[in-house]
């Protein structure tokens, strides 16, 4: 089996950046499960699929492709074959894709096509359950936090730095719910893995984070024989 580095952690904690970074210095392949599960609900909205149809979502998504490429730094999603990397980046998408995940069927999906990823390599997985649920064997797992304030502003900068407005009294109340939702949903809640590092990322900038998972990856015994030969590869499939 391959090496998998899983980083798990509440929106806006720094999961994104800090994947990304650790994926790119160690050539491995970054999966952004969030990326899939807003692919997913981009799709259901697309097609008017109502989120009170649960053999409807269940049908919608057992012939969806969902695919990841590119390098760490400019990953690509794809839904049916289409870029959709742009699309799944706005509020009404990710608030769609929050209510969707804390569907026992979504998830049962998602973590297949998760899951299907290991087989092209070392990877830098985050999400909310890797550790937990999707990637219980992983080699090095860490669970990264910020207080709510901090991840306030620093969602509000994404969206402002994607021309999109953001109020952030709003961007507080939106992870105030999605923290709810993820912690309290009976399938997959949001929880450190018990083996995980813990990271609290509100006083630590990002560099100090990105050296700190990096240090935990180097210290496990199979790191060196593992990665030989890691590199990028090319589009998952499910």
């Amino acid at each position: 089996m391959s090496f998998v580095v899983t980083i798990d952690g509440p929106a806006a904690a720094g999961k994104s950046t800090t994947a990304r970074a650790v994926a790119s210095r160690l050539g491995f392949l970054y999966v952004d499960t969030g990326a899939l599960y807003r692919a997913a609900a981009l799709k259901l909205r697309n097609r008017g699929v109502s989120l009170d149809d649960a053999a409807a979502i269940e049908a919608c998504l057992a012939d969806t492709r969902l695919d990841l490429s590119g390098s760490p730094e400019h990953a690509t999603v794809w839904l049916d074959g289409s870029d959709v990397s742009g699309e799944i980046r706005t509020p009404e998408v990710s608030e769609l894709s929050s209510r969707l995940a804390a569907m026992p069927q979504v998830r049962r999906r998602l973590q297949e096509i998760q899951r299907a990823l290991r087989e092209r390599g070392p990877l830098v997985a985050e999400g909310r359950d890797l550790g937990t649920v999707v990637f219980p064997d992983a080699e090095v797992k860490v669970f990264l936090d910020a207080d709510l304030d901090t991840r306030a502003r620093r969602r509000a900068r994404e969206l402002e730095g994607r021309g999109i407005a953001a109020r952030l009294d709003e961007v507080r109340d939106e992870l105030a719910r999605r923290d709810e939702r993820d912690r309290s949903r009976a399938d997959s809640p949001l929880k450190p893995p018990p083996d995980a590092s813990m990271i609290d990322g509100s006083r630590r900038d990002v560099e100090h984070v990105v050296e700190a998972v990096l240090a935990a990856v180097r210290a496990h015994p199979g790191y060196a024989s593992t990665v030989r030969g890691a590199g990028s590869a090319g589009p998952a499939t499910d």
